[in-house]
């Protein structure tokens, strides 16, 4: 009889060390060792937070952290992209306008709800105050197509779709009068990138346009803010790289006419040595290798993910 291992996340029961990191005036990260981070931007007027955490509970240590160094309203909320684990925790914030681009409100219409069951089936530490998401899915009460500009007083903020890569609708926010960017999930560091609804073929060319604005400091989606050019560069060299291997790895097994468990065995194989190392790899890379082989299958949209799929393929993995 084969064994199970513990499915995706629910092992992950130790807690984090939470940083609050000042990269201006204007610009923090909050980050706690490979969880979820949220970015904040406090402008002359009001505050921005991007990304919610994954409950109100969990977005009450945000604000708390934001009212240490300003008490300033904070008026908008910004979904980088759309996953529970990102956007439940946004009623918490009270803001008046919460952003998205139109991509992610397609993703919330076709599928919110079977992926707000499926990552609290996930993330059991993430989630342990499920009790305190309000009823319902994050609805945006903004949405854009490629370019918003925010004013916070004199501060611009640009929201701006880079390309598709995490997922369809993801969203960076860019200060460029201080170049400073928060990439969402685009740009992870020492954390294996999620990419269950990923385009894997665009998202290289992605993170050439982020490149291509020169940002001085970024806030990944995980890991530690990346405070000068040179680590940024390798935020953006890590991320490029992981997505490639998995991509070249899984292409070829697909060529070479092998099954799906075939080529996660072998895409772990390959990959392991070099990025084992980096959180929640354990928990990605079942997600990752079976969406990019539909993709290199000729798939070009991501399957819905439910809890029971989840399910089904980690067993079909795992076992």
């Amino acid at each position: 009889m084969t064994s199970t291992k513990t499915f995706a996340s629910q092992a992950d029961l130790q807690e984090k060390q939470v940083s609050f990191t000042r990269l201006s005036d204007n610009a923090y990260a909050y980050t706690a060792e490979g969880d979820p981070n949220t970015g904040i931007i406090i402008g002359d007027d009001a505050v921005l937070v991007l990304d919610t955490q994954a409950t109100p509970v969990m977005a009450q240590d945000v604000i708390r952290r934001i009212r240490e160094v300003t008490d300033k309203p904070i008026r908008y909320v910004l979904l980088t992209h759309y996953h529970a684990v990102r956007v439940l925790g946004a009623s918490a914030y009270g803001a008046e306008h919460i952003i998205a681009s139109e991509d992610t409100l397609d993703l919330i219409k076709e599928r919110g709800e079977q992926d707000k069951a499926s990552e609290i089936g996930r993330f059991p530490r993430l989630f342990r105050n499920v009790e305190s998401v309000p009823p319902g899915l994050t609805w945006p009460t903004i949405t854009f197509t490629g370019k918003m500009t925010l004013w916070l007083g004199k501060l611009e903020v640009q929201l701006l779709q880079l390309g598709r890569g995490h997922t369809k609708g993801d969203t960076v926010a860019w200060l460029p009068q201080q170049k400073i960017l928060f990439s969402g999930d685009l740009v992870e560091f020492d954390a294996t990138p999620y990419a269950g609804d990923a385009y894997f073929t665009d998202w290289p060319q992605t993170l050439d346009n982020i490149a291509a604005l020169q940002p001085q400091q970024l806030v990944p989606g995980r890991g530690p803010a990346l405070t000068t050019p040179e680590a940024v560069a390798a935020g953006l060299a890590g991320t490029r790289s992981f997505i490639a291997d998995v991509r070249a790895s899984v292409e070829a097994g697909v060529k070479a006419g092998l099954d799906l468990n075939a080529t996660y065995k072998a895409t772990m194989a390959k990959l392991a040595p070099r990025y084992g190392h980096w959180v929640i790899f354990q928990h990605c890379m079942p997600f990752d290798v079976t969406r990019c082989y539909d993709e290199m299958s000729g798939h070009t949209h991501p399957r819905i993910w439910t809890a029971e799929r989840d399910i089904e393929m980690w067993k079909a993995l795992e076992s």
